[in-house]
């Protein structure tokens, strides 16, 4: 019967997961003994969405209103999110023996959007190794440089910015984010590391681990794309933003520099951490923040957005359109129709699901700019966490349109309307060595 059901709707049991996650989520974080200052039942529903979406949206302060108790909570859903459940779970099933159920396999290869010849067990297992890895050694390291800086409870804020980056989350402790640090250089690179490392997926992880076991020859194509965009997509949008944020003027350019290399990265990769204010910043700048908001991480990975593989698909198309060419390559790599058809389809839900939501929260909030709707919806969907300042002051009508539109930047908007739409055997079945 467990069978008959996972093969007609993994997506269903998938996203159901998530949803019986939040749920208890959302009854704990209401119990008082989380708080150390009363909040509104939305206001708790939305920061418990953002930490299991790994967005980093916040109506307060989290540090202001949750002890530590209501702070561990919010980062094991961080962890959650940024794992996913079915990983972690999975991991601990093989603690035990050496194979995973056909169920588990299953819903392992819808939530990582897996290409073939990716050996589930070994994908879990090189996950949880390598996450946990980098997660410590980024706790330490940081730990080291904020109680360099003076920093109270510098272990326990290493820890939390540490899980909070690489699972591109971009909850702080500090109640301006990462401003105080603006010109930290270490501090600077140590976050956006965890975060590029969290970003690139754990397919490139997995690829990395069996090149070291010597069970594979040459990194999949996936992780070629991968690797190849996300260097690209960093380095032009710093260098992009360095010369046209002229609001940075101010600061010598050294930090100008280290600026815009963190907000690039923070965009890049939907972390959400802020050393700079981007409220200030000026149109084309905060133009290029939400095209690189809207393109998003990587497959697998902990970031959000429409991810890097769907656009490389969408750019290859229109160029060998342009060219006339019968077939759709990159990097010498034929991109098969389906896989075209598929990242079509993910833009056109994607892009559909932002109009949408902007115009329902201009509905309900008729006095906001519309451009700062238009920033938070696509910072919800891409599970970024920017602001240009008015989370706070949402209706609350508009904070559950954010909250929806956060869990869907979890799933994934193609995920949730396969699920929600059509039958899930045929309709996202991953066969070939490209991710989308």
């Amino acid at each position: 019967m467990r069978k008959k059901l996972l093969d007609r709707s993994p997506l269903k049991l998938l996203i159901n997961g998530y949803l019986l996650i939040l749920f208890l989520a959302c009854i704990l974080i209401n119990i008082p003994i989380f708080h150390k200052q009363t909040l509104s039942s939305i206001d708790n529903i939305f920061i418990v969405t953002s930490a299991l979406s790994t967005t980093g949206l916040s109506p307060v302060a989290i540090s202001d209103i949750y002890n530590i108790g209501g702070l561990i909570l919010i980062l094991v859903l961080i962890q959650i999110g940024g794992l996913g459940y079915m990983s972690i779970g999975s991991f601990i099933t093989l603690l035990k023996k050496k194979k995973l159920s056909k169920e588990s396999d299953t819903l392992i290869s819808y939530d990582f959007s897996l290409p073939s010849g990716f050996k589930k067990a070994t994908f879990i297992k090189s996950l949880i190794i390598f996450s946990f890895a980098i997660e410590v050694i980024g706790a330490i390291l940081l730990s080291w440089a904020f109680w360099l800086e003076g920093v109270e409870d510098y272990i326990w804020q290493g820890i939390f910015h540490s899980i909070s980056a690489f699972c591109t989350a971009g909850f702080s402790l500090f109640s301006n984010s990462l401003m105080d640090f603006q010109d930290h250089f270490w501090i600077n690179f140590i976050i956006m590391t965890l975060s590029i490392l969290g970003a690139i997926g754990f397919i490139v992880f997995s690829d990395i681990y069996s090149r070291f076991l010597g069970t594979k020859s040459k990194v999949s194509f996936t992780s070629r794309i991968i690797l190849r965009f996300t260097f690209i997509g960093i380095v032009l949008g710093a260098i992009i933003l360095f010369i046209s944020d002229h609001s940075m003027e101010s600061l010598s350019v050294e930090t100008r520099l280290l600026s815009s290399f963190f907000q690039s990265v923070s965009a890049f990769t939907t972390v959400g951490f802020s050393t700079y204010d981007v409220s200030n910043l000026y149109a084309a700048p905060l133009f290029l923040l939400i095209l690189l908001m809207i393109i998003g991480a990587s497959p697998s990975g902990t970031g959000g957005g429409l991810k890097s593989t769907t656009f490389i698909a969408l750019y290859s198309q229109m160029k060998s359109i342009l060219k006339g060419k019968s077939e759709v390559t990159y990097l010498g790599v034929r991109i098969p129709q389906h896989r075209l058809t598929t990242a079509t389809a993910n833009f056109f839900f994607y892009i559909s699901v932002i109009f949408i939501s902007v115009f329902l929260l201009l509905s309900f909030d008729p006095s906001s700019d519309t451009i700062d709707m238009l920033f938070e919806a696509i910072s919800a969907l891409g599970t970024v966490g920017l602001s240009l300042g008015v989370t706070s002051d949402l209706s609350g009508l508009a904070k559950i349109i954010i909250c929806v539109l956060m869990f869907l930047g979890r799933i994934g908007p193609l995920s949730f309307g396969l699920a929600l739409f059509g039958p899930e055997e045929n309709d996202h079945v991953v066969d070939d060595d490209l991710a989308i």
